[in-house]
Order: structure tokens, then sequence, then C-alpha cells
């Protein structure tokens, strides 16, 4: 059975051949597009967004009526200057009130402290540690103000000698003891592009590794100059720079690598030429359109949350496989007729058969299909599991500190020794009327450590007033939260009382995230099953694989729960120890990414094990002469963006480092239990279902109609097997 691949693709065949009839424009229009985006990125940090605003929460409309009444606090942590005195010295003397003074009116900062309130609960049990909250005003860029030195300098020159002060603080913890200023995007950029080299030098055998670089060269930068463009439109987060540069780059070269080996085939097979750049467009071409279709499918899920910040993150995500299957349909093509065959030089490597050690390894899983398909699914199972016990949250102060700041490090360990929470890191920030009195149960509330209200000038604005709860337990534990719950359930009756703080958003925060996920997921898997049916012309190969995507997602939170909530690890790897939490947004954001990006695989396999049935008619033969041709360039794309995500984890920030760990984890275990296991031995154990469409679904998708009568038998009946040369 043969129907040809250039029949079923006319239109990537019309589009190779207008493509190639225009060489030069094609190539000139690429080439000023690449200057501009190499100028754009010279100016794009300068106008991406800090802002993670949730505008429906109400703990986002009270932090932005904090904000617009007293400039500091609200969606930041406050910093916490903690001053140890020497013996002999007490919390009364009269240079520790000094030294908070001189935080508040040198630097213009909301402080509360012992000296502002009197309250003892800001002195340790050995009465010697004081410490106090500095809330300072919102970052406005890429970097914010040393306020913790400035604190530290201002209050040490007042205080006795013998003194000490160190300024903590969930932020101040959260900054990575380096000596540097951390990886910057470009330095990122540059190393996962030299380990994308070393595994394309390893795949062609041949200069025509430096091909796909330049397609992510053009990709990465031609998505740069849009960003710059929607910036002058929209807010854009300043995340989006690092995904455009890290997973364009994975992307960009995943595509051309399909694309360049489809093509080197064709031509050990007597396609020279055009001819053989449109064989290869037919075949390769089309399961790039469709990948690039499905990553930015998957990104959906960020583009209709009501967040800018993650909207935004959407925007550019859907950029990213856009812009690159643009550039791989049309410059790639150009410059394999033009030059291709001068670049594939030596050619250690050739294309003439599929590789021996895939199809040797594809025949082992189909004859051992039922163990190869239940190992599979006991590893994924596992994690899966595991991933079940995902808790979302920041991570908490003790692990930050094990890579933090010495000073911001040892100032919490002074706090804590002192017999204080660190639950004071998260306060929570309450904004009532000018003479409404607080409901009296608010201090002693189960998990507060102390409710305060601050009779300075400061904390007395636009005719309201701000009160400061201080939690035992940190606002992103499930005890913190439930402290956040009761402070909002006393406050209830109060007239126009809000409740804010950077804890108080976060968990409003995950409801607006997660709360409509369920019906994203089944509206992006209906999406993407109709998209593969038409791709695979089957409706179980398109179930399947969107079943397996599912799966292989809650396998990689497995892994970010194990690694980094547990800590079997993150202290190994990266010095940090069990976070005991998963930032709120970082699952959310890794669905959206790995959906699609994994799925480019189950197209780049079953793609051309659909092309080895339609020529063979033998199931056997398609697992084994697909996987054959595409397990070492599956193997190989997957490699080369985990090397992008390597080199995103080398990032200061923690945060970034545990998406990195999630979506590299994800690309391996698709790439290897997936699709080298589980695919291969799932579409044996289908047999004949694999082809079936329906008269109707096919009239519907316009593809030809595969009953399930007239299909191949399945490779279970003995009847149908075939040798496999």
């Amino acid at each position: 059975m043969n129907t040809g691949t250039e029949a079923r693709s006319p239109a990537i065949i019309r589009f190779s051949r207008f493509v190639l009839r225009h060489k030069l424009a094609v190539t000139l229009s690429w080439l000023v597009l690449f200057l501009a985006g190499g100028a754009a990125s010279g100016q794009l940090s300068g106008h991406l967004s800090h802002d993670f605003s949730f505008p429906n929460a109400a703990g986002d409309r009270a932090n932005h009526a904090i904000l617009t009444a007293y400039g500091t606090g609200a969606g930041t942590y406050p910093l916490v200057p903690v001053v140890v005195l020497p013996s002999g010295t007490t919390a009364d003397d009269p240079a520790v009130k000094q030294a908070f003074n001189a935080v508040a009116v040198t630097m213009r900062m909301r402080v509360v402290s012992y000296p502002s309130t009197g309250d003892h609960r800001f002195v340790g049990a050995d009465g010697r540690t004081v410490f106090g909250l500095v809330f300072t005003p919102p970052a406005r860029g890429a970097s914010a103000p040393d306020y913790g030195g400035q604190i530290t300098r201002a209050m040490s020159s007042v205080l006795p000698a013998g003194a000490t002060v160190r300024v903590t603080g969930i932020s101040e913890l959260s900054t990575v003891d380096d000596t540097g200023s951390g990886s910057s995007v470009l330095t990122e950029t540059l190393i996962g592009g030299l380990g994308a080299l070393i595994v394309l030098a390893f795949v062609f055998g041949s200069l025509l590794a430096l091909v796909p670089l330049l397609v992510a060269a053009v990709s990465i930068l031609t998505t740069f100059l849009i960003v710059l463009g929607l910036t002058q439109v929209s807010d854009v987060s300043f995340i989006v720079q690092f995904l455009v540069a890290l997973i364009g780059l994975g992307v960009a070269i995943d595509y051309s690598l399909l694309l360049v080996t489809r093509w080197r085939e064709e031509r050990t097979h007597g396609y020279s030429g055009d001819e053989a750049v449109h064989r290869a467009m037919a075949s390769a071409g089309r399961a790039v359109l469709f990948s690039g279709v499905t990553v930015a499918i998957g990104l959906i899920a960020l583009v209709v949350l009501p967040v800018p910040f993650m909207r935004s993150v959407g925007y550019g995500g859907m950029l990213v496989p856009l812009v690159s299957v643009l550039v791989t349909l049309t410059l790639l093509p150009v410059l394999l007729a033009t030059v291709g065959h001068r670049v594939d030089w030596p050619r250690v490597r050739r294309e003439e058969s599929a590789s021996r050690a895939w199809r040797a390894w594809a025949g082992g899983v189909v004859r051992a299909r039922w163990l190869a398909a239940a190992g599979a699914l006991l590893i994924l199972g596992g994690l899966a599991v595991a991933g079940s016990d995902i808790k979302l949250g920041d991570a908490q102060s003790e692990a930050l500190a094990r890579s933090a700041r010495p000073a911001a490090a040892a100032g919490l360990a002074d706090l804590t020794r002192a017999g204080i929470p660190s639950g004071v890191l998260t306060p929570i920030e309450v904004l009532i009327p000018a003479g409404t009195q607080p409901p009296s149960t608010l201090d002693g509330l189960p998990g507060t450590y102390a409710a305060v209200a601050p009779s300075d000038p400061a904390w007395h604005q636009a005719a309201t007033r701000l009160l400061v709860v201080l939690p035992g337990d940190e606002a992103s534990s499930d005890a913190g939260k439930a402290t956040i719950t009761r402070v909002r359930d006393v406050l209830h009756g109060v007239p126009g009382a809000q409740v804010g703080g950077l804890g108080v958003l976060e968990e409003d925060a995950e409801q607006v995230l997660y709360g409509p996920f369920p019906l994203l997921l089944a509206l992006i898997g209906l999406i993407t099953f109709v998209l593969l049916t038409r791709a695979f012309r089957s409706v179980l190969l398109a179930l399947k694989a969107v079943v397996l995507n599912l799966l292989s997602l809650a396998a990689s939170y497995g892994v970010l729960v194990l690694v980094w909530q547990n800590g079997h690890g993150s202290q190994a790897i990266w010095g940090v120890p069990a976070t005991g939490a998963i930032t709120f947004w970082v699952p959310l954001m890794g669905f959206a990414f790995l959906y699609g990006l994994s799925m480019d695989y189950e197209v780049f396999i079953l793609a051309r094990t659909r092309e080895e049935y339609d020529r063979t008619g033998d199931t056997r033969t398609a697992i084994v002469e697909g996987l054959g041709r595409t397990g070492r360039l599956v193997t190989s794309a997957a490699l080369i963006l985990f090397l992008a995500f390597v080199s995103l984890a080398t990032a200061p920030d923690t945060d970034i480092k545990i998406l990195a760990t999630g979506l590299g984890a994800g690309i391996l275990l698709d790439a290897t239990v997936v699709r080298s296991l589980l695919v291969p031995a799932t579409v044996s154990l289908f047999g004949r279902w694999n082809w079936w469409l329906p008269g109707w679904a096919a009239r519907l998708l316009r593809v030809p109609a595969v009953p399930v009568d007239t299909a191949s038998v399945s490779i279970a009946d003995p009847a149908s097997r075939t040798a496999v040369g």
C-alpha cells in the first residue's frame, strides 16, 4: 500500500515550490529580520514588565489600595533587620530606637518594631535580639535597589559597639549567594547553543550541524523583534525573554533537525536539488507544521487566563514555535537547495537506511510489548502518584537560607535562635478606614504570633490606617494559609476592611490560576485530539497521544515533588534543601510548555510510522521502520532541549531552577519512557485499530476514511506478521 507522500501533501508541496521560486526574496527578508532582531534584543529588557498583579483577586485589590495610599509594602514581603545587642544591653537602649528611626526617617520607609509599638514580641527570648519590619517600595525594574545594604549601614552607624545588624527576609533569602550578577539570557543561550552544537555534530557528522543553529538564531532574534513590538501595546513579562531564547533554541533546532535529516535521506535515495527539498517538505515539513501548531495550542492555557503576566508569557510562548516553524519551512529549504550539498561534508554519517540499533530496539519492544508497556506505566504511574502530593507555595525560608547571601541566612538564624517564628517574614497587611477599631480577637487568633497597629503617621494615610498581623507559620505553608483564612473571617464584618500582603495575593492567585484549569485542560485536549486525528488519520492514535502526554506531564510533576518539595536531589545538585512546596505558577507554566513540546516527539514518531504503514500495509513493519528512522532524531532533539533547560537552571533564582527541572525532566521522560517504550508497545498492542477512522470523521476532517474491516489485521494474528529486513 503506497499512497505517496506528495499526493497527501499537495498544499505544502505548492508552498515549497513557491519558496524555492523566490529564494532571493526569502533570504533577504530573513536577513533583514535577523539584523533588526539583533538590534531589538539589546533594547528589549528595558521594555519588559515586572508586574505580577492578579486584577480579579481580592488580595490584589487590597494591595493596590495600600500601594496607592502608602507607596510601600503590599505586593512584596518586607525586609527584616535583626539586631543582636551586646551582653549587658537591652532592647530599651535609646540607640535601638535611634537605629530604627534612622531607617524610617532617612530612607522614608514604613517601619514597625519594638521602639515604635512597645510590643515585646518584637524582642527575642534572650532580651537582646530585636527585629523590625521595613516595608519597601515595589521594584520598578530588573534589579531593585540594595535596600538591605542601606538599612545595614544606617542602623550600624548608631548602634552600640559590639551590636550586629543583619537584614533578612524572603526577598533577601531568595537571592543566591554568588559573586556575580547571575547568568544572563545571552550566557544561558550560549551554554545551550554549545551543547546543541555538540549533539548536532554527532547526529550529522558534517558541517550541516551549523545549519540548525543558524535557523535557531534567526528564529530567536525575529521573535525578540516581535516581542519588542508587543511591548508597545501591552505589558510583557521579563520571563518571556528567557523562554524565547532557550525554548526557541530547542524548538527551532528540533524542527530543523527533522527536516534536514529527511532531506539527507531523500538525497541518499537518488533525489537531488529542489526535488529532494520538496519530498522532505512533503513529509517532515508537514510534521513540523503540526508540531508547531500543537505547541502553540498548549499555551492557550496561559493566554486565556485573566492574569496579565501569565497572558504575556502565553503570547510570547506561542510566538516561539510559530516563528520557528515559519523559519524552518521557508529559510531552511532555501539553504538546503542552495548550499546544503556543499556543507554536508565530510558526511561521516549517512541516511541510507533506518538505524540498525533503533530497529533492533523497536523489534524487541514489539516482541515484549506487554512487558514494555507495563514497565513504562509503572515508572510513569509511580511518578504521577508522587506528583499528586504536590503542594503549591513559596519555598520555605529554611530552604532558601542554604543558598542565600551569608548576611540574610545569618539574620534568619539569629531570629529563630531567639525563639521568634519564621512566619514573621510573611506578614499580613490589613487596611481599615481611619477611626475604625479592629476586632479585639485579631490579636490572639490561632496561628498568629502578633497583631499590631502602629501609631506612627506613616501608618495613617488618606483616611485609612494599616495594621500588621504576624503569622507564626510562613504564609505559603498549610498552617500559614489557614491563618490567612482566619484573619479574613474575623475582618469580614468590618466595613471597608481589606486584607493584603504578598502571601494573601499568592493564595488568591492559586484560585485564579487553577480554578478554570479543568475546563482549559478539556478544551486543549479536545483541540489537540482533532488536529492529531487529522494528522495521523486515526482516532485511536490521536486519543493515545493526548492521554500519554497528560501522563507524562503528571510524571514530571512527580519529579518536582521528589527533587524539590521533598529534597531528594536539590541539595546534591544545587545545594538547596527541600523547599516543602512548589511555587504556585510553576506547574501551570510547566504544563503550558511541556504539553506541546513533548507532543512534538509523538508527531515525529507517529507521522513516520503512519507513512511506513501507508507504504507497506503492515503494522509491525511500520513500528520498526518508524522508530528506526526517528529514534535517534527524537533522542537527539530531546537532548538538545534538555541542555537548554540545564542552561536555564543556572539562573540564580530558585523558582527558575524549579521550572527548569520540571521542563527538563518532562522532556527526558517523554523521549525515553514514553516515546521509546510506551508508544511502540501500545501501537503494537492496538494492532489494526491503530488505523481506524470512521467515514463521518473522515468527511468532517476532509481526509480519506480507513474502515476497520479493511485495515490491516492485528499483529497478534500470525497471518499478519511479515519479515522485517
